[in-house]
């Protein structure tokens, strides 16, 4: 009698790797977290809340039933060992990419997009990011450390180039980094008309988009490592991620995710709506 048992990956990313387009990572690291450790949890915690979504979404009005998905599962990371965990992050990407599939990495703090972001350009040499972010993450070094999640735009932005960072949702940073960004002219609103604009100015290039989920207000929100009043509703992320569809995404991260500070686990279910939407947002056309 074969028994059925409760799948370990994300709802519907059961797919075997070869005959998906789709795949999902998770990226366990958390070593430069700055005030709340924790979100090497993330990934796994996204998992395991996802079985208590449906698999469609009411907003797009699409299935993920309808897709092929492989969740590769965790990287097993060395803890303390930030550039061995780096490195492990950037051979799985490669390996995704050598088989021309469409890369979605959960984190993890939000240090792990550097690495995926640096194999991406080899492929996409006109790459441009979209942050989806509280926080600008635009420091050049952060109490001595060059390498952080709080340098690690600032990093993509020296990978990339001036005039390859839109940044959307950002409301705290340093007086220094908000010079940087008007000068680069990087941060943008997300009202409508902005938005609809930046469709415009990127359609034609490949987009990546990294989303950390202190972008949410914590009040909706509050299980993630550097929580920022003032942020976006659920609602608003919905429509920000419509907004975007037009354009062409090579690949996503979902980050910062920190789950045990949120004991009524509504964090973690929000996480897992939100990687939903955005699959079937930017996964579903077969040119991405």
């Amino acid at each position: 009698m074969k028994l059925p048992f409760i799948e370990q990956n994300f709802i519907s990313a059961s797919a075997p790797f070869k005959e998906s387009r789709i795949i999902l990572l998770g990226c366990p690291y958390d070593g430069s977290s700055s005030f709340r450790p924790g979100a090497r949890f993330g990934p796994s915690a996204i998992r395991k809340a996802s079985w208590g979504i449906e698999t469609f979404s009411p907003y797009f009005e699409r299935d993920l039933g309808e897709m092929r998905i492989h969740d590769m599962g965790d990287l097993e990371l060395p803890l303390g060992e930030k550039e061995a965990s780096l490195r492990s992050v950037r051979k799985a990407i490669r390996k995704i990419l050598s088989e021309k599939k469409f890369p979605i990495s959960l984190g993890g703090d939000h240090l792990i997009t550097l690495p995926i972001i640096d194999e991406i350009r080899r492929i996409h040499p006109d790459l441009h990011l979209v942050q989806i972010d509280a926080h600008a993450d635009l420091r050049e070094e952060y109490l001595g450390e060059t390498i952080s999640h709080s340098t690690v735009i600032r990093r993509v932005v020296d990978l990339l180039g001036n005039g390859k960072l839109t940044q959307l949702g950002v409301r705290s940073g340093t007086e220094e980094e908000f010079r940087f960004a008007k000068k680069i002219k990087s941060i943008v609103s997300t009202d409508r008309k902005s938005l609809r604009a930046l469709v415009r100015r990127l359609r034609n290039r490949p987009v990546y988009i990294t989303l950390d989920l202190d972008v949410i207000d914590p009040s909706l929100l509050p299980g993630v490592g550097t929580p920022e009043p003032g942020g976006l509703t659920f609602r608003d992320l919905i429509s920000l991620l419509e907004e975007l569809q037009p354009l062409h995404i090579v690949g996503f991260d979902l980050v910062e995710l920190t789950p045990d500070y949120d004991p009524t686990q509504v964090s973690s279910l929000t996480a897992s709506v939100i990687l939903r939407e955005m699959i079937l947002a930017f996964a579903r056309n077969p040119k991405h």
